[in-house]
């Protein structure tokens, strides 16, 4: 039997099979890309120059790539509707896959090719033809047998009347593909089966439910009504989880390998909860910490991670997530905590005309909207307010390796507002433009809004370089010529890795070095301090070594910074001070120093991906009075609404910031003159948990 009747005999049996091809097209827009890898299916091994064939199912038009050495592959501007994507080369065999492609957006097809058999593997799968033709003839015969049986059957229903017919559901066989509807998979893909059936009380030319369906002359037989049957519950395709890939996903940036081992990311390997629409994302931290200097306020100084002394308290307790459709994109946290009130407090922007700002976010850490474009790996352009990425640690505690981090972490920004653009071209490099209202400002201070970015390289999974830099803005209230620049560059090194130990399973390293200064309207950047010389420079260097299988982790490490002009020193909230206020206590002018250096071992306890329990010992030094002591830094009966001001000991304000002016106005001479008790030093310990969903 030749090859000609195998076919023949075949076309019953695979009618279902054709009829699952028979997909309408959508709507006509050409802003859609389906992207993927070519893959062995035996070994996950990329397969480069491949040719991908992507067949319009309902126009006929195919649109053609050839995967990369990389095995990635990347077709654009494809009209919507229902594809075949095919996948050949030479020594494989053709894989197939269908997609549905909306109006919008970027579809992922991985195609996992199968190696030819060998010839001997040929030629034994020749010798079991006459089996198979057997079989196919057997099931022609089964299929004569079935339909005959439903003539039979229809027959009778329509010389006995409608209501004799049977409610049994036969398979059938229909003229036009085209016009019966697939019933689809969660997913939004056809599903691997349809179900075509016929119901006599059903048309499929007719209304639904009982209704007769057209009647048919003497001696003429309607045709057979057809009807899928519905899904049992169908997911809304927003409400869908995202499809899995397998392999190595080479297209999407940094998706190549295992970042979850770096200071400043997440560690969280699954996320609990993902659709197509909606990430969602919860935070929780909370601490006890004892400051040795036993403040008498329960106040912890100058530090952006700690804040009270001998208390149970709440750092950050957040709820958001990421919004994702058809290319548009948007993201929102929102931050309850000390976190709400410490953070506001350092920028002075928020004095900078009306609408009090401060309360306006203080309860948001990120809130931006943007979209989307299919430009080499991805360009996003997005507007509203970020986390920065500057001093290497996240503003997150859960994301980093210790929970108060040094100075170079601490006292650069936590936070943009402005538009930023980030471009991929290729899966390992991110350069990433800011135009921004200033360094860590809810407001522009002065004549114009300032400007930066980041170049972000991770040619390897064991290694990340990051280099952000920032300039042009006028970032000082009340000194409208003065500019700012600053440059922030980090690197960190995975230099051991087992995962799998139980003993030893992982050590890495991260270095920082910042350097930046202030000049223009009568402030240099070098010189000597007497010449208002307003500069920083600072490092931090930090050890991190994981445990048995990296449930364990321990951190030693610290940094040092010297700030001229005090203008990146946190100010101390003595009755009450904040960026705006000031205070004669702490003064923040230029050619005043702050040199300091600190040094932490922390340990972490990681019995699942999303908690974290740790312990943490530190020190720190400061050249000038600048932390708490046992005297604390709360005027006698609490802050008097004048933080600007010199204090008396009676806790009223002494009405100005001149020291001879106070003395006077507290009626005692110097003693008479309230002052805050700074030390030089400060130790404390700490303990606490961090959850991440």
């Amino acid at each position: 039997m030749n090859r000609n009747r195998v076919v023949s005999l075949a076309m019953p049996a695979l009618l279902v099979i054709q009829l699952a091809a028979a997909v309408p097209a959508f709507g006509q827009s050409r802003s859609a890309a389906v992207i993927g890898t070519a893959s062995e299916a035996a070994n996950g091994r990329s397969v480069a120059d491949a040719r991908i064939v992507l067949h319009n199912v309902s126009t006929g038009v195919d649109s053609a790539a050839v995967s990369g050495l990389d095995g990635t592959f990347s077709i654009e501007n494809l009209h919507s509707g229902q594809y075949e994507v095919t996948a050949s080369k030479d020594g494989f065999a053709k894989t197939s896959a269908s997609v549905e492609v909306g109006s919008a957006g970027t579809y992922r097809v991985d195609l996992h090719l199968v190696a030819a058999p060998a010839r001997a593997d040929v030629a034994n799968a020749s010798s079991s033809n006459d089996a198979l033709i057997r079989e196919l003839e057997a099931m022609k015969t089964r299929i004569e047998e079935l339909e005959a049986q439903l003539k039979s059957r229809q027959e009778a229903a329509f010389e006995g009347g409608a209501e004799k017919a049977p409610r049994t559901l036969l398979a059938t066989v229909v003229n036009d593909p085209a016009a019966i509807p697939i019933q689809r998979n969660t997913l939004g893909r056809p599903a691997d089966k349809i179900l075509i059936a016929s119901n006599p009380g059903a048309s499929p030319s007719g209304p639904p439910g009982n209704a007769p369906g057209p009647q048919a002359s003497k001696g003429t037989l309607a045709p057979p009504p057809t009807q899928v049957a519905p899904p049992e519950h169908v997911i809304p395709e927003a409400m869908q989880a995202p499809e899995s890939t397998t392999g190595v996903d080479n297209f999407t940036p940094f998706a190549f390998g295992d970042f979850t081992w770096l200071n400043g990311s997440p560690r969280n390997k699954d996320t609990v909860l993902d659709t197509k629409f909606f990430t969602p994302e919860v935070r929780f931290d909370a601490h006890f910490m004892t400051d040795f200097n036993q403040p008498i306020d329960h106040t912890i100084a100058g530090a952006t991670e700690s804040f009270r002394s001998g208390e149970v308290q709440v750092e950050q307790a957040s709820v958001g997530g990421d919004f994702h459709w058809q290319n548009v994109r948007g993201r929102i946290l929102f931050m309850q905590g000390l976190f709400a009130t410490t953070t506001p407090r350092n920028d002075a922007s928020a004095a900078v005309g009306q609408w009090d700002l401060r309360n306006a976010y203080r309860y948001v850490s990120e809130a931006y909207g943007g979209y989307h474009f299919n430009v080499n790996h991805g360009l996003n352009v997005d507007a509203g307010i970020f986390v920065s990425y500057i001093g290497l640690f996240s503003y997150y505690n859960f994301d980093n390796w210790t929970y108060q981090p040094s100075y170079v972490s601490s006292n650069t920004p936590w936070f943009f507002n402005g538009v930023r653009v980030q471009w991929f071209p290729t899966n390992k490099l991110k350069i990433e433009p800011w135009f921004i209202n200033g360094w860590q400002s809810y407001a522009r201070f002065n004549g114009h809004q300032g400007l930066g970015g980041q170049l972000l390289w991770m040619p390897r999974e064991w290694f990340k370089l990051v280099a952000n830099q920032y300039g042009y803005g006028q970032d000082n209230l009340g000194l409208p010529k003065t500019e700012r620049i600053h440059t922030d560059d980090s690197i960190e090194l995975r230099y051991y890795n087992r995962p799998e130990s139980t003993s030893l399973s992982k050590m890495a390293f991260s270095l920082t070095a910042d350097a930046g200064c202030q000049y223009g309207g009568g402030i240099t950047c070098t010189g000597a301090p007497s010449h208002n010389k307003s500069a920083f420079v600072g490092w931090m260097l930090y050890d991190r070594l994981w445990f048995h299988k990296d449930e364990y982790a321990i951190t030693l490490g610290g940094g040092e910074m010297s700030n001229w002009g005090r203008y990146l020193t946190l100010l101390p909230p003595i009755d009450g001070a904040d960026a705006i206020s000031g205070s004669p206590y702490f003064t923040e002018n230029a050619g005043q120093r702050a040199h300091m250096w600190d040094s932490t071992v922390t340990f972490h306890w990681m019995p699942r991906q999303y908690i974290t329990w740790w312990l943490e010992a530190g020190y720190r030094h400061s050249d000038v009075p600048y932390f708490a002591g046992r005297g604390g830094i709360t005027p006698p009966g609490g802050n008097n609404g004048a933080p600007q001001d010199y204090t008396c000991m009676s806790g009223a304000s002494a009405g100005t910031n001149n020291l001879g002016a106070a003395q006077a106005a507290c009626g005692g001479g110097l003693g008479s003159v309230w002052f805050p008790d700074l030390r030089r030093s400060e130790a404390k310990v700490s303990i606490g948990v961090m959850v991440k969903f």
